[in-house]
């Protein structure tokens, strides 16, 4: 069933209609020895990018090839060289889009399979657009007659799901580059872990420009014998000088909001596992298994099992569901939280967006949720955003017909976003 880890515990909630009120920035001060000039920042306003959310809905549409892509979450993007963008989706339909009206009788228009079936459904896809900007093709595991995910399933069952990418040298130092995709790998799970058991994080490599799956080498294994404790890392992976600093995330079943923790690697070295350090709230470590949250989830804080960072400006600014909302809004509504240093302290939440959502016959179901910001699309101080878009409910009622009845009810929408000062 096509639902992220947080749509898991949250499903209940979105029946909900009570909110909780506005959150509050907390007061700051500069830390000694931290910059005068960084200062907290915030969303100040956003509009709906409409170029974007049409250029997926088109592709999406297009009937010149049955084994690509018509919908799909997780939506992360990476910048290739000569200006070719690689866009990672979670789960992906694929299969044939009909014109409206679908089953039911409603202005849609829906998905069906080639041969008349149930429409495919793979783990993970990869979108290549044209340097003009428009997705061109969809690149999966398999056969034109039989995809599969771009990214194999594990052996002995689970899945892969892409949570970012980075071009970065082969090796320190090297003029080869290669693309490297994080992903996170679950077992398969039953009860509150039907989308799977957080098992470890992998590091797959990808030629340029060919973007031929050379390998895919586990990097962070299990990092607690309890599921609930433990972290998958590469939610968000922000260049920060020589290193790259990957953020995790716990995935508690019993709560949608999780902590965040942070990791660095040196630039080059994504794929080596030896490489990796832990910040433990002191110090940077080895071992996985001791860091320490830089921004810990309880009462109205904590983020999402998938957030995003990104640099503005001298701050770091994370944007995620604002899971600390409580009742609907926290499959409905973004909020940011900021620092001075990847880690920490993190200020907020501040303030919620919540973004528009297609219409359907009952939007108490229709859930916004797992924003991404792109910055190869960042311009003028603005930033592009994304956010997937899903159906949940009634609870116990499986999506499918809803999500094949209605394609906009899994693809990803857009925003441009504009940010301000903390007070300003």
């Amino acid at each position: 069933m096509p639902q992220p880890p947080m749509i898991r515990t949250a499903a209940v909630a979105v029946a909900l209609l009570a909110s909780a009120a506005l959150p509050v920035a907390l007061p700051w001060a500069p830390p000694p020895g931290r910059a005068a000039d960084c200062r907290g920042r915030r969303i100040a306003s956003w509009s709906a990018d409409s170029r974007h959310t049409a250029e997926f809905a088109r592709y999406g549409d297009d009937n010149s090839r049955v084994d690509d892509w018509t919908g799909g979450d997780g939506t992360h993007s990476v910048r290739l060289p000569g200006g070719r963008m690689l866009w990672l989706f979670s789960d992906t339909f694929l299969d044939r889009i009909q014109p409206p009206p679908n089953p039911r009788g409603e202005r849609h228009r829906w998905r069906t399979a080639d041969t008349g079936g149930t429409p495919l459904l793979r783990h993970n896809s990869v979108v290549v657009t044209a340097r003009s900007g428009r997705p061109a093709r969809t690149l999966t595991g398999g056969t034109a007659t039989a995809p599969g995910p771009f990214f194999p399933d594990p052996p002995g069952g689970g899945r892969r799901w892409p949570v970012g990418a980075s071009v970065e040298p082969r090796t320190p130092g090297a003029a080869e580059k290669v693309v490297r995709v994080l992903l996170w790998n679950r077992v398969p799970g039953t009860g509150p872990w039907i989308f799977g058991v957080p098992r470890g994080t992998e590091v797959a490599t990808l030629s340029l420009p060919g973007l031929r799956l050379e390998s895919i080498a586990p990097t962070v294994g299990r990092t607690s014998a309890d599921p609930d404790r433990r972290v998958l890392n590469g939610a968000a992976a922000v260049r920060d000088g020589g290193r790259t600093d990957a953020f995790g995330g716990d995935d508690p079943a019993s709560s949608p909001a999780s902590s965040a923790s942070l990791a660095r690697v040196p630039h080059g070295r994504l794929a080596d596992r030896g490489s990796w350090r832990f910040w433990d709230g002191a110090r940077w470590q080895r071992r996985a298994g001791r860091a320490a949250p830089v921004l810990r989830a309880g009462g109205r804080r904590g983020v999402g099992s998938a957030f995003t960072v990104v640099r503005d400006g001298p701050a770091w600014l994370l944007f995620t569901m604002d899971t600390g909302g409580g009742g609907a809004a926290g499959m409905r509504s973004i909020t940011t939280y900021w620092s001075c240093s990847p880690r920490g302290p993190w200020h907020g939440p501040d303030r919620r967006l919540t973004p528009p959502r297609p219409p359907a016959a009952d939007p108490r179901y229709v859930a916004a949720y797992n924003p991404q910001v792109h910055p190869g699309f960042t311009a003028n101080g603005e930033f592009l955003l994304s956010y997937d878009i899903n159906w949940l409910g009634p609870p116990g009622v499986p999506p499918d017909a809803r999500l094949n009845g209605d394609v906009e009810l899994y693809r990803p929408r857009f925003l441009r976003v504009r940010t301000g000062t903390v007070g300003g």
